[in-house]
């Protein structure tokens, strides 16, 4: 089973700034996008944002503006730089690359980030 390895997270105040790290094997003919999502507690996983093999990207409409998803030239290292944050973007953190049917999808060991107020 292949886990995508994450760092970064941890703890800010409100307004402050967090980059989270994930290091994700480069597109295949399988992947077609690299992504983030996160888990509250008591809530759903949900989306944050992905990139796509061209480099176009997509936020989740409570992120956009603020978060900023990237890839290293080699397109082997995922990024995202989360600006301006809120206590209500606390949660778990988890990259992804998304897979093609007939393709298996991998996550990340996901990472804590706490934004208190």
């Amino acid at each position: 089973q292949v886990q995508l390895e994450q760092s970064g997270g941890g703890s800010v105040q409100a307004g402050g700034s967090l980059r989270l790290s994930c290091a994700a094997p480069g597109f295949t003919n399988c992947v077609y996008a690299k992504s983030w999502y996160r888990q509250a507690p008591g809530k759903e996983r949900e989306f944050v944002s992905h990139i796509l093999r061209d480099g176009t990207t997509y936020y989740a409409d409570d992120v956009k503006g603020r978060f900023t998803i990237s890839l290293d030239n080699a397109k082997e290292n995922l990024y995202l730089q989360m600006n301006s944050l809120k206590p209500e973007d606390t949660a778990m953190y988890y990259c992804k690359t998304e897979a093609l049917a007939g393709c298996t999808s991998y996550w990340g060991q996901g990472t804590q980030v706490t934004v208190s107020s």
